[in-house]
C-alpha cells in the first residue's frame, strides 16, 4: 500500500509500514481497562515462557534480555521492571517449571495404593509433562546446567524432593527393611542423565517410551526381580494397547 504526501507543492507515493500483527498472548495497546495486576501477571507469565523458549533455541549462554523480550512481545522495560537480568528471569521460569513437575510426581504417586503402581505413575507424570513441554523440559533438564552455580543448585534440590518421594514409598512398602537412602539418590540420578541425553539429542517426544524399562531398574533393589519384571510387562501391554497418537 502507498500513501501520498508532498514535498513542496509536489506529491511523492511513500510505501507504508504494515502494521505489526499481535500475537495471540499479547495484551491491546492503549487503554484496556484491564486491572495493572493482571497486566503484570500476564507480562511476567510471558516473559517466563520466552526464557524457557529462547534457552531452548540459542542456548543460556547465548540467549540475551533483547532476545526474550522479542520472544515475549514485552518492552525491555517492562522486563527490568520484573527482573533484574536474564539469570534472575530464568531462575523464576526454572523455579516455577520445576514446582510443577515435583506436583505432578507427588499427585500421581498420591493417587495410587501400592509400591509398583506408585513408581510407576510418579516416573509416568515426569516424563509426560516433559514430553508435552520440549521447551520448558529443556531448559529444566539441560540449559539448567549452564546457568550458573545457584540454577544447578536450585536443580540438586528438586532432585532430592524426588529422592525423598522415592524413599517414602519405599519406608511405606518395606519399614525398615528399605535398602540405603543411596539406592533412591542413585535411581533418581540415572533418570535424569538417562533424560538428559534424550532430550539433548532432541529426543524429548520419546521419553514416555522409557517408562517401563525405567520403572523395572527402580523397582529391582526394592521389590525384587519377579515383582519389577511383571510391573514393566505391565507397562509394556498398556503401551501397546493405547492409540498410536499416545505412544
Amino acid at each position: 500500500m502507498y500513501r501520498r504526501v508532498y514535498i513542496g507543492r509536489t506529491p511523492v507515493a511513500l510505501e507504508s509500514r504494515p502494521r505489526a500483527v499481535r500475537a495471540p498472548h499479547q495484551l491491546p495497546p492503549g487503554r484496556h481497562g484491564l486491572a495493572r495486576s493482571f497486566v503484570a501477571r500476564n507480562q511476567r507469565e510471558r516473559i517466563l515462557a520466552a526464557v524457557a523458549q529462547v534457552a531452548s533455541s540459542r542456548g543460556y549462554g547465548a540467549m540475551s534480555v533483547q532476545d526474550i523480550v522479542r520472544e515475549a512481545g514485552v518492552s525491555r522495560r517492562t522486563f527490568y521492571e520484573q527482573f533484574k537480568n536474564k539469570d534472575q528471569a530464568f531462575l523464576a521460569a526454572y523455579d516455577g517449571s520445576s514446582a510443577l513437575l515435583i506436583a505432578s510426581i507427588r499427585r500421581a504417586l498420591e493417587a495410587e495404593s501400592t509400591p509398583e503402581t506408585k513408581i510407576s505413575a510418579g516416573f509416568a507424570a515426569f516424563l509426560e509433562l516433559l514430553s508435552a513441554s520440549p521447551a520448558f523440559a529443556k531448559m529444566c533438564i539441560v540449559e539448567v546446567l549452564a546457568a550458573g552455580p545457584e540454577a544447578i543448585a536450585r536443580r540438586a534440590r528438586t532432585m532430592e524432593e524426588f529422592t525423598e518421594m522415592f524413599e517414602s514409598v519405599a519406608h511405606e512398602a518395606l519399614g525398615d527393611d528399605a535398602p540405603s537412602p543411596l539406592i533412591a539418590e542413585t535411581i533418581v540420578g540415572g533418570v535424569y542423565e538417562t533424560v538428559y541425553r534424550r532430550i539433548a539429542r532432541g529426543e524429548t517426544a520419546e521419553l514416555p517410551r522409557l517408562l517401563p524399562d525405567l520403572v523395572e531398574s527402580a523397582l529391582l533393589p526394592y521389590l525384587g526381580e519377579a515383582r519389577a519384571a511383571a510391573e514393566r510387562k505391565r507397562l509394556l501391554a498398556l503401551q501397546q494397547d493405547a492409540p498410536d497418537s499416545e505412544r
